[in-house]
């Protein structure tokens, strides 16, 4: 289920050191020496501060667990969880949750940055809306250098199948962590949205408006370097899903955007599946097969 709700007014919270923190933050990183400090630095900047902040080191080779150990020093809430060797994204978050002590459960990438009311606005929505399983909010993708590039809206959750629409700022309950029992290892690119759509399929989704994160795209990204691993088990998971729906209509709309979207691998099975689950498609989606076929056909004849 999903809705929109206002954000409620901030409310400033302490942590006490040495008590069970309310907020699990989990920080997996490998290698990230370039942009895990600011990170972690927006991270101790929060408004709301009873939170423990678990930083997994996830078999780096670079300056990492220094940094890492510094900043611990320094603030008693930051716990470090070491792998070796290195297990993956997905590894690295049940790494850190494994050892989570907090009812609210959240994550963030090592070169990524919280503004600094997420925490604050996220608790406080679940904590008005108690019905509510998991909260995400809108968020601004940046460059390399920090610059602005565009501003993401979430939601709705219904949409899901249609891509991964929970984006990359939220939170959510520890229930959910352990009814799923975390991320899938053998999903690594796409353990997130293969998370949310086991999550949607029982848990009740809210979509706040506030912009509350800045989502880093650069060239030593994961969703850049690993791009075609990422579709095919991006289409793995959606035809998964999709074969659970009971309505075709909507198992053919998800499997003919997943085989639109990317030019990386061209899936006719799929359009030709999601046009006999659904064959009015063949006249309301005519106009972009027809491009997505020509783009083919142009790319056989003009390699590159």
């Amino acid at each position: 289920m999903h809705e929109k709700i206002r954000s409620a007014a901030p409310v400033r919270m302490r942590g006490v050191r040495g008590s069970v923190p309310r907020v699990s933050l989990i920080l997996p990183v490998h290698n990230g020496a370039a942009f895990v400090k600011e990170a972690i630095d927006s991270i101790l900047a929060q408004s709301f501060t009873d939170f423990e902040l678990i930083c997994v080191d996830d078999g780096s080779s670079d300056a990492t667990p220094e940094i890492l150990a510094a900043q611990a020093a320094i603030d008693g809430r930051i716990r470090i969880v070491t792998n070796r060797p290195n297990k993956g994204l997905p590894g690295a978050l049940n790494s850190g949750f494994a050892v989570a002590r907090g009812e609210l459960h959240s994550w963030t990438s090592d070169d990524n940055i919280l503004r600094p009311f997420m925490l604050e606005r996220l608790v406080a929505a679940l904590d008005a809306s108690p019905q509510t399983d998991v909260v995400h909010s809108a968020f601004t993708v940046i460059d390399e250098a920090g610059s602005f590039l565009y501003r993401m809206s979430v939601g709705p959750v219904s949409e899901l199948l249609d891509g991964n629409n929970v984006g990359a700022s939220f939170m959510y309950r520890a229930s959910v962590t352990e009814a799923l029992g975390g991320y899938d290892e053998a999903l690594f690119g796409v353990e997130d949205y293969d998370f949310w759509l086991r999550a949607a399929r029982q848990f009740r989704f809210l979509s706040l408006p506030d912009d509350l994160y800045l989502y880093r795209r650069h060239g030593g990204s994961l969703t850049d370097r690993k791009a075609r691993q990422i579709h095919r088990l991006c289409t793995q998971v959606i035809e998964r899903e999709a074969a659970l729906q009971d309505d075709p209509r909507k198992t053919a709309s998800a499997l003919l955007g997943i085989a639109l979207k990317t030019r990386i691998e061209m899936r006719f099975d799929l359009v030709l599946r999601a046009l006999q689950l659904s064959p009015h498609l063949a006249t309301t989606e005519g106009v972009r097969i027809a491009r997505w076929f020509a783009g083919w056909l142009v790319r056989r004849i003009i390699p590159g």
